[in-house]
């Protein structure tokens, strides 16, 4: 009998860690060949681990909701195939030789972070309790031992932790940091009187938190506005739509077109298709536009449409659809949430004029459309200036002014207008 472990899979370069949402299958049970065993969570999106071998689960090592480096044994699977026959399992790709002290440094780098919010490690005793409030409110295990205890032998109690948070949490002061370190604020509490409810934020909810803050921390953010006449656009996507859907069977949106234009532009501006990294521009020569999906449970997912310069409409079109509805039954894969060095987000859906979206870290910029409204609009002709109902849209753009300064931001999102207005009705499909 083979014993076959089960190992955290790497989900991507810069992912070090991942988080056990959900174990499919419990100690005993009989699992097949690539059979989903544990549901796991990065930073980015959710995945299935599947089994390299049919057999048992026999142990699980690391319980639901921990946080595991890449490429540690998660699990143990018993066979009954030779040790000779089981193959290795697909969870993680082998490192390459040369690759293997890079590897370790990784998994090293990992496991001292997790330590740091690794409860198991401490030196005095924490009540279940005591460890739910400390991870719930961010204090990792260093500044718990920080916490003076009132209890049994200086146990923490749940008085003495409230109290050390209430202590923490005064009106925003600034704390002590290295020369190197950002400047961190607490936020003030929150006045709870009358009637009110607590909804504790899901995962993903604190993770898009995390990210929309430290995007404004990062960058200087800029936004830029500019009205469209998309007249043109509307009447041909209402000429052709069921063509198009009839021929390739996919609906024709408004976002392939806007994608399409986006393109164009980034191609006539290429240095705002960049990322900053200390005091280096990186230059992008590949076109991955992200694109800001709203999920049913109320939380965002950007989903990348990668190299879209190399795609036509029908291609672009197909693409958003599917992304967009493998976004809303949670079956994107982790490599089609990154690697996005542009992003578009519809602000229009929901009926907005306009809007300030905030930048996809480490992108440089963010493109929103607003809704489509009929307005009176002044039309030049050979007869002179006449009054015409109209499809107007407004376009906004927040960019990163450490790069992206007035002029480029004001001439990209003006270049972005001028394809939409001037896209031709008579188009074919």
């Amino acid at each position: 009998m083979a014993r076959v472990e089960l190992i955290m899979p790497k989900l991507g370069e810069s992912v070090m860690e991942a988080t056990i949402l959900s174990w499919e299958k419990g100690i005993g049970d009989k699992i097949e060949m690539d059979e989903n065993v544990v549901t796991i969570a990065t930073d980015k999106v959710d995945t299935e681990v599947p089994s390299p071998s049919e057999g048992t689960l026999a142990e699980i090592l690391h319980p639901d909701g921990e946080t595991v480096p890449i490429g540690t044994v998660i699990a143990v699977i018993e066979t009954e195939a030779s040790e000779e026959s089981v193959r290795a399992t697909p969870a993680i790709a082998p490192m390459p030789a040369t690759n293997h002290k890079v590897a370790t440094e990784q998994q090293s780098l990992a496991q001292n972070l997790a330590a740091a919010n690794n409860f198991s490690n401490h030196k005095r005793f924490y009540s279940p309790l005591v460890k739910s409030i400390a991870k719930k409110e961010g204090i990792n295990l260093t500044e718990l031992e920080t916490v003076a205890g009132t209890g049994l032998n200086g146990r923490v109690t749940k008085k003495d932790i409230l109290a050390y948070l209430s202590q923490r949490s005064q009106a925003p002061t600034l704390q002590k940091t290295t020369p190197t370190a950002r400047p961190q604020f607490q936020a003030p509490p929150v006045e709870k009187t009358g009637n009110y409810e607590i909804i504790e934020m899901d995962r993903m909810r604190r993770l898009i938190a995390d990210h929309m803050r430290m995007s404004k921390h990062v960058s200087p953010h800029v936004t830029s506005f500019v009205e469209a006449d998309v007249t043109n656009i509307v009447l041909w996507r209402n000429r052709i739509k069921k063509q198009f859907m009839e021929r390739y069977g996919e609906k024709i949106t408004f976002t392939p077109i806007f994608i399409e234009a986006l393109v164009k532009t980034i191609q006539d501006f290429p240095m705002v298709n960049v990322g900053v990294e200390n005091t280096n521009i990186i230059r992008h020569k590949d076109i991955n536009i992200g694109l800001a999906a709203a999920l049913p449970t109320g939380n965002l997912i950007v989903p990348v449409i990668k190299d879209a310069d190399q795609k036509n409409l029908v291609g672009l079109a197909k693409s958003v659809n599917d992304l967009a509805r493998r976004a809303r039954a949670n079956k994107l894969r982790p490599e089609e949430v990154k690697g996005g060095t542009f992003t578009l987000t519809n602000v229009g859906t929901f009926g907005n004029v306009m809007g300030t979206p905030i930048i996809n870290q480490p992108q440089a910029a963010i493109l929103a459309t607003g809704v489509i409204r009929k307005k009176p609009a002044v039309l030049e002709t050979e007869a002179g200036d006449v009054i015409a109902i109209r499809q107007m849209m407004f376009l906004s753009m927040s960019y990163d002014h450490r790069v992206v300064d007035g002029m480029l931001g004001g001439s990209v999102l003006r270049c972005m207008a001028n394809y939409l207005e001037n896209f031709d009705p008579k188009r074919e499909i």
